[in-house]
């Protein structure tokens, strides 16, 4: 098994109607071999696993080898602008998701995907001003920094 060292949270940036099929083929249409994430969580939190975990999914350009990503369907306000578009049962879906990975991998991290922008200032954090994108619409790390691994017995 691969090395996880963060698990990314996304938005499929698009309206909250998209399809999984029409992700998949959007995927394609830019000659992916692999999806941009391993699961997708629809509106209805229903989660469609698209890649195994130890699948290399094509979510965020120098931090693949390294990572798992999840996104939400949506992102994307009725006038194309970046927002948290989530519906309860997304934000239910994805924290079970999460917590489901952070079991798993208890030493990564769950981050943004705008998170891992670079900080060109140096300061130690990435600024609003300094992200590449809005993705996921909302602060992820932040929200989800009460997820921690349950040991197994």
């Amino acid at each position: 098994m691969r090395n996880i060292e963060r698990i990314v949270v996304h938005c499929t940036a698009t309206q909250p109607t998209a399809t999984v099929g029409a992700l998949l083929n959007h995927f394609r249409s830019l000659g992916w071999c692999h999806p941009g994430y391993h699961r997708v969580v629809g509106p209805d939190g229903g989660v469609t696993t698209l890649l195994a975990d130890a699948g290399v999914a094509n979510g965020a350009r120098g931090f693949n080898a390294t990572s798992l990503h999840v996104a939400y369907i949506g992102g994307l306000d009725a006038d194309g602008h970046p927002a948290d578009t989530r519906t309860a049962a997304q934000r239910a879906a994805l924290a079970d998701v999460l917590q489901t990975w952070k079991n798993r991998y208890p030493r990564a991290r769950i981050v943004g995907h705008r998170d891992l922008s670079p900080d060109t200032n140096g300061n130690g954090r990435v600024d609003a001003w300094e992200r590449i994108k809005e993705c996921p619409c909302f602060e992820a790390a932040r929200e989800y920094a009460n997820i921690a691994a349950h040991a197994t017995h």
